[in-house]
């Protein structure tokens, strides 16, 4: 203790730089262990999420005893998101169990509608078509997965729904019908956040921990020769290191719980929550006060070791050793296990993400990480030795001298920026995979709209919506239910629409002439196939006394190929407008094509909303929750990214920042025998670049190879990202260019003779 106590006496009474550095430490910290403690919110929020929405869900049966309580659920797409709606016919049996966020089931003609909803409907009225009765009350916080969902319970009576509705025996579930993120994909998630951020993030907490190094060590050094002993030199360098990463800690998750509560309330883009899902919980807590002191505790034992094992060499600036060589060994294992995977890609069979892959794969990844990092100083050694005798320059000697006696000083520098780079190839990996994943089959996407739910203006905003690339009308022939004889009656689906709109909604068309009712034909598919030349088909035109239009099968085709799950796919017969009545279609859907694109298929359905706020929209193959789930997927990933280069940035600056005192007086003691300003800043420059060359060029090609591996087990189409190399490498260049500019500060016009009056 009371080595400790020194320590702390010495702490901030060693003058005021040492005083900065130590708050630079801790304001380091702070930064990373907020990212740390955001990144293992993120999980505890989707679980939150998934919580509430299982335990609201209704427990049915199809069986209808007499007198019980019966529901129906509704999720249709309302714009980019879904709006459930729960039909509640109040019997005198199960009407004790309510869900969460309501203390009683509603009556007929009660509505109880959540925040999102009650705002809706004073934004757009019409949407009160979608909730017959009167609204009665709001859904509390436990009734809802997150602030802005669009929910409510309909009071409706037991003969309405009584077709498909369902009897009531409960609300709750052990799991959500419709996750937050799909349990598949969270390991995709979840290896993306940890190659992005956590990697990042130990490399710069133990960058903040060994700031101010080399005084700190001379100092320690100092202690030791005057008597302390070896445990108590660590305890006084504990004082140190401990209590700036413990003051980081608790600042750092100051500014977690800060960040949730501004968050919270104004969310991320597909992402909302409540401020109490993001509360710091004691796993989190007990993680950053006690992982985060830890690291810094051994990191720092390092040099705090070779003070006290060898304090004279310290004072005297002895030649220090060669670097380990145990960082390429974790490198090679890493390259071993990637480059492996990488060659099954070559073969006819690729390895896959099953058994001891699943296991293998990421920890050869973050072997490789560590490996490079761990690599660095090593590499940067023996590199500077070698062009030291070598070069006659007298600025590139100057540089290599200093790299060779002290290669971890440049090294934390340029770690940073380093890893940055090997954590982007990382993401292209991860990207390409959930593209694949998300990326539907067909370029197109297509829309269902029921003709008899618009107006013609509403028609004809619908198809001048933004993103609409072509737009058109399929009806259903007429079968007349009094006159069936027990025969199944045939029927053909006619898509109304010019040659110009039947070629913009499928891949190709052949033989499409205008002005005339021709029969379409799909090789690849068999609808149709059966009907013969000359039959005739009903339609059904107007309402009151309904026109009826025969239409003939004609022998004129049109040899086209749709798309997948396409809503042209199922018509015989193409129609043109000019020939049909000014009445509308009974049995009609407006169908509308627009890109197939997930964020142009939500600003497609956010323009159909904005139009028709009422209308039932039908996604042609596409599950509107899965929709949701990519846009939370591709928020996710993006705040990862924002998190990991934030924290390479940050690495950077700081490391950047202490180098510049720990050398001044270096740098001053070289001006002062007569080096100009411009060759102490070009040697300051070539000391950081020509390792961070180095560096980066390992960690492109580490990267690559990482990322096919990852690729390759995960069964992607696309194993080598060559198209991705442009990128990274422009993005090298400009960490380079951060990396010259984060030296220029070194060398300035003034010359302090005070910061070498010791030496």
């Amino acid at each position: 203790m009371k080595e400790f106590l020194l320590g702390l006496r010495l702490l901030f009474g060693a003058g005021r730089g040492n005083r900065i550095r130590f708050f630079l430490m801790a304001a380091g910290g702070s930064l990373g262990v907020c990212c740390l403690a955001l990144v293992l919110t993120i999980p505890q929020i989707l679980d939150a999420h998934d919580t509430r929405a299982a335990a609201r869900e209704p427990r049915t049966t199809s069986a209808q005893p007499a007198g019980s309580t019966l529901v129906l659920q509704r999720a249709d797409p309302y714009g980019s998101v879904t709006f459930n709606r729960v039909f509640v016919a109040k019997g005198t049996k199960g009407t004790d169990s309510t869900p969460p966020g309501l203390d009683e089931l509603p009556g007929p003609g009660e509505v109880f509608v959540s925040p999102r909803v009650h705002d809706l409907l004073r934004e757009q009225p019409a949407v009160k078509g979608l909730l017959p009765g009167r609204e009665t009350g709001l859904i509390g916080a436990a009734g809802l997965a997150h602030p802005d969902e669009l929910f409510a319970y309909v009071g409706t009576t037991r003969d309405r729904i009584a077709d498909e509705g369902r009897a009531l025996k409960g609300f709750g579930y052990d799991y959500a019908p419709f996750p937050a993120v799909d349990p598949s994909t969270l390991t995709t998630l979840r290896f993306a956040l940890g190659s992005l951020v956590l990697l990042p993030l130990g490399i710069f907490l133990s960058v903040c921990a060994r700031l101010s190094a080399a005084a700190r060590t001379r100092r320690l050094a100092s202690l030791r020769l005057l008597g302390v002993s070896t445990r108590g030199v660590q305890r006084v360098n504990a004082a140190e290191t401990v209590v700036a990463a413990l003051l980081g800690a608790v600042l750092g998750l100051i500014e977690c719980w800060l960040l949730n509560q501004m968050m919270s309330r104004t969310g991320l883009a597909s992402l909302r929550w409540y401020p109490e899902d993001g509360a710091l919980s004691a796993t989190t807590v007990a993680v950053c006060l006690i992982g985060c002191p830890a690291l810094a505790w051994f990191v720092g034992r390092a040099g705090a070791r070779e003070a006290a094992a060898s304090p004279l060499a310290v004072r005297r600036t002895a030649v220090p050793r060669r670097p380990a060589t145990w960082g390429a060994l974790l490198l090679v294992t890493g390259l071993g296990i990637v480059t492996g995977y990488c060659v099954t890609g070559l073969t006819d069979h690729p390895a896959d993400s099953i058994g001891p892959n699943a296991f293998l794969i990421p920890v050869g990844i973050l072997l490789t990480g560590l490996g490079l990092v761990l690599t660095l100083p090593l590499l940067s050694h023996a590199l500077a030795r070698r062009l030291a005798r070598s070069t006659r320059s007298l600025t590139l000697n100057l540089a290599m001298r200093r790299n060779e006696v002290e290669p971890g000083s440049t090294m934390r520098v340029v770690t940073g920026l380093v890893l940055l780079v090997f954590a982007a190839s990382l993401a292209q990996g991860v990207l390409i995979q959930l593209e694949q994943v998300t990326r539907p089959s067909a370029p197109v996407q297509d829309y269902s709209v029921p003709l008899a739910s618009l107006t013609p203006e509403q028609q004809r905003d619908l198809a001048g919506v933004q993103g609409v690339r072509a737009h058109a009308v399929t009806m259903d022939s007429w079968v007349d239910l009094e006159k069936l004889d027990g025969t199944l009656q045939e029927q053909a689906t006619a898509l109304i629409a010019t040659c110009d709109q039947l070629e913009r909604m499928v891949r190709r068309a052949e033989g499409c002439r205008d002005g005339k009712v021709m029969r379409l034909v799909d090789p690849n598919s068999s609808v149709g196939s059966d009907l013969t030349p000359g039959t005739s088909f009903p339609y059904r035109f107007g309402t009151g006394k309904a026109r009826t239009l025969n239409i003939t099968l004609p022998s004129e085709r049109i040899v086209y190929s749709a798309y997948p799950a396409s809503a042209v796919g199922n018509a015989v017969l193409l129609v043109p407008p000019s020939v049909l009545p000014a009445a509308r279609p009974d049995y009609a859907q407006l169908v509308l094509t627009s890109s197939s694109a997930p964020d142009r298929v939500r600003e497609v359905l956010d323009g159909i909303a904005a139009v028709a706020p009422i209308a039932e929209i039908e996604l042609i193959g596409v599950n509107i929750q899965g929709l949701e789930q990519i846009a939370v997927i591709e928020t996710l990933l993006a705040v990862g990214m924002i998190m990991g280069l934030v924290i390479g940035v940050a690495a950077f600056i700081v490391a950047a920042t202490d180098r510049a005192v720990e050398r001044r007086p270096q740098v001053t003691a070289i001006m002062l025998i007569g080096a100009r300003a411009r060759t102490v800043r070009t040697v300051q420059c070539v000391q950081v670049v020509l390792p961070l060359s180095i560096g980066l060029a390992l960690a492109l090609v580490t990267g690559k190879l990482a990322e096919s591996s990852y690729l390759i087990t995960g069964g992607s189409a696309v194993y080598w990202d060559v198209a991705g190399t442009p990128l990274l490498a422009l993005a090298a260049a400009g960490v380079v260019a951060v990396a010259i500019a984060g030296t220029l500060p070194l060398a300035g016009r003034r010359i302090d003779p005070e910061l070498i009056r010791r030496d």
